[in-house]
Order: C-alpha cells, then sequence, then structure tokens
C-alpha cells in the first residue's frame, strides 16, 4: 500500500526517538476522492491508534493507516531526499484524489479516473477543471468545463492538443473523440 523508502525509514526512526514510547507515524489522506485531496504524515501516539486502522511494520516503526484513507494510498511513496538545497521529505500519492480501479473496469469509470488523476491536476494550475457528462455510442466523451476554462479563448487548444489527444492515446480504439458541451460565451455563468 504505501512504500517507505530505506531513507525516509531511518529519518522517522530518529524523529521518533524524540517522541513518547511506541509511538509511529500515521499516514492519511484529507478529503480522499476529491480534487482537494491532500496526504499527510504525522506522529501517531499509541492511545490515537483506533481498532480499524492498518498497521504496515517497517523498520523500527509502524505506519498506521485508517480505512478510510488506504484504498487512497494504493502506490503511495515516501522519501527522504538531500540535495544542494537540503533534506526534504516527500510523499507521492497518485491515487489520493481518485481510487485506483482495474484496468478492466468500464470505459466510463477509466475516462473518469484519468481525468481526475492527470487531467484536472494540470487544468488546476489555470483555476481550471473539466467533467465528463458522458460517452456516446459512437465512443465521443462529452466533456463539461469549468472554472478558469469556462469562457477561456484557449479552450479549443486544450481540448483538442492536450485532453482529446491524451484520452484517444490511452483509451485507442475504445474512444473516437471529445466534444465540448460547455457554453463559453461571455455572461453571468463565466468563472471570470
Amino acid at each position: 500500500m504505501v512504500n517507505i523508502s530505506e531513507t525516509a525509514q531511518a529519518h522517522f526512526v530518529k524523529l521518533l526517538k524524540n517522541q513518547e514510547d511506541n509511538t509511529n507515524i500515521r499516514v492519511f489522506v484529507v478529503n480522499p476522492g476529491t480534487s482537494t485531496a491532500e496526504c499527510g504524515v504525522s506522529y501517531c501516539t499509541p492511545d490515537a491508534v483506533e481498532a480499524t486502522d492498518i498497521r504496515l511494520p517497517f523498520n523500527g516503526f509502524d505506519a498506521v493507516v485508517d480505512q478510510e484513507s488506504a484504498p487512497f494510498l494504493e502506490e503511495a511513496e515516501i522519501d527522504f531526499v538531500t540535495d544542494q538545497m537540503g533534506s526534504q521529505l516527500t510523499l507521492k500519492a497518485p491515487n489520493a484524489k481518485a481510487r485506483k480501479i482495474a484496468d478492466d473496469a468500464p470505459l466510463i469509470d477509466r475516462v473518469e479516473y484519468l481525468i481526475q488523476t492527470e487531467i484536472n491536476p494540470q487544468l488546476a494550475n489555470h483555476n481550471g477543471q473539466v467533467t465528463l457528462t458522458g460517452i456516446t455510442d459512437d465512443g465521443i466523451a462529452i466533456l463539461q468545463f469549468g472554472g478558469g476554462c469556462n469562457g477561456c479563448s484557449m479552450v479549443d487548444v486544450t481540448l483538442k492538443d492536450g485532453i482529446e489527444k491524451q484520452m484517444l492515446e490511452q483509451f485507442a480504439g475504445e474512444l473516437t473523440g471529445v466534444r465540448d458541451a460547455t457554453e463559453h460565451a461571455a455572461g453571468e455563468h463565466s468563472y471570470y
């Protein structure tokens, strides 16, 4: 579930020496499965462990994960890196915003997963987002733009050169195109 590098394990052991006996670390996701999901690590004293928590044994400590966060921490990695700028603990959880799905899941679920894990994080840099409203019988994904994308003059480029290209590569033979269902005319509905 959570992979903790040897350097990160050594870092945690060093930090835990200054804590109450039998203190471990807790790895968690706040707002799991949403676009606002955030991952974190904290100390976990013995009295903070719940009966339903999952304990992952590591070298010198356990990582404790609550049941709600667990599916969103699949393939998560914690590392401790040192470079010319100093040392830093890094946590990567690619499934925090959307629960990992099986490769043979229905097409609509796999497209939604791609949108939540790869496309929307890119659009969020410009305060934008996209929502899948459906897939037609002939394989066209219908998208609704929101946030900063609504009314943006670059939305056609984003749709055709970015989103559609990525989706057609990812779902070759299953999707035939992407269509924008958003009303982009300036007005009260526009983000800006």
